[in-house]
């Protein structure tokens, strides 16, 4: 496959900030990919842009006649394309721009996108199971009082992927009476993730979220309030300890029988992470701002025995052969993958071949929403085709 010419946009994402899109014309046809945005980004992420996004428009523009010199035959190939814009432009624009050249892949060899990650994958392969973000707090709702925690998370275990869907959206139906009984302010509004805003504070959420019956979990996000060796809670407004913040989660694990914790510490904090799981060997101890889908960083907690559970935001690095390298080496080691959204996204769907073709063991990526479900119901449908 040859990329005949590359061209971008500006696009606004489902909280109307702007990202890309990239657009590649090949003798395939024309294909065209965007990237989400995050708010809560580590501060380890790769940068979004080079300086910004018009900067990367332009510059990919002014690169276009480079990528014609590059025969494309398989994902390997998506080095040729780092190696001509390595350092010119950044991880959002990347991410779009090897997304949109896998699609125009598939396309010529007759392939679906996820067949290109992992050829030998067939109906045996296993789905991801779903994580969906049922009610929310922290930088994802813009209301005075919230959760100070980010996302409240729930992660059925049905047979399938479709049944674990559908189970997540009539458990969110369902909260959505039992918060109008408990929160005097609550009125039937969204955040960022399409999740319930609420003015509860996290044990009451939690408290709420129990009579689902399912297993549970919950994204801290913890950097967001972390400062000068302090998490600073507004709901209710106290300051805890690094030692305080410990007990804390160590009590929600232990009285609420999470099975996910995410961000429970800062995003420096190895030795609490560590700390956390060998407590908790049963319970998912999640890194996200601690890894943010770097091979290094990963390489880091592995020594330090911090997680057994990373989230993979392909965007974070931009590249698709780090993304695959940062999996390769969770496996190793028995880390699970956990493939998921950012708040800002668009009706993009290729994370859902990402997340099948890497064989992530969960799958994070809201509940509901036309930007969560186009890639939710992408993998319903490769579950569909690979059944028959």
């Amino acid at each position: 496959m040859i990329i005949k010419s590359v061209s971008a946009k500006s696009i606004l994402d489902c909280r109307k900030d702007k990202t890309i899109s990239v657009k590649i014309e090949t003798n395939s046809g024309n294909f065209e990919a965007s990237s989400p945005s995050g708010k809560s980004t580590g501060k380890y992420e790769a940068k979004s842009y080079k300086k910004n996004l018009e900067g990367d428009i332009k510059t990919l523009k002014e690169f276009k006649d480079y990528f014609s010199k590059e025969i494309i035959e398989n994902f390997d190939d998506l080095r040729r394309v780092e190696d001509i814009v390595e350092g010119h432009i950044g991880a959002n624009s990347l991410f779009a721009l090897e997304s949109a050249v896998l699609k125009a892949l598939a396309k010529e060899q007759k392939k679906e996108v996820w067949q290109l990650i992992n050829p030998k994958l067939s109906s045996s392969g296993k789905f991801p199971r779903s994580v969906g973000n049922c009610i929310g707090g922290g930088k994802h709702s813009q209301v005075s009082k919230k959760p100070d925690f980010q996302e409240f998370l729930l992660i059925p275990d049905e047979k399938t992927f479709k049944e674990n869907f559908e189970k997540n959206k009539k458990i969110k139906d369902f909260m959505k009476i039992s918060l109008k009984k408990t929160d005097e302010s609550f009125k039937g509004e969204k955040n960022d993730e399409n999740a319930w805003i609420t003015s509860l504070n996290e044990k009451e959420v939690f408290d709420i979220l129990k009579e689902a019956g399912i297993p549970l979990g919950t994204d801290v996000a913890s950097s967001g309030f972390y400062k000068r060796k302090k998490y600073l809670y507004q709901n209710p407004m106290l300051k805890r300890t690094e030692e305080e913040q410990f007990l804390y989660i160590e009590n929600l694990i232990k009285n609420f029988e999470l099975f996910y914790a995410e961000d429970p510490f800062d995003e420096e904090d190895f030795d609490s992470f560590a700390k956390l799981l060998a407590k908790f060997k049963n319970c998912l101890i999640v890194g996200d701002d601690l890894i943010v889908t770097n091979h290094k960083r990963l390489e880091r907690a592995i020594k330090k025995r911090s997680v057994n559970a990373i989230i993979v935001k392909p965007n974070q690095c931009g590249s698709l052969l780090e993304v695959r390298r940062v999996v390769e080496m969770a496996k190793k080691n028995n880390i699970k993958t956990v493939f998921s959204h950012r708040s800002g996204e668009t009706e993009e769907w290729i994370l859902a071949d990402l997340a099948f073709g890497f064989q992530a063991d969960f799958f994070k990526c809201g509940i509901d929403g036309a930007e969560r479900e186009t890639k939710l119901r992408r993998l319903i449908e490769i579950e569909k085709a690979l059944s028959q």
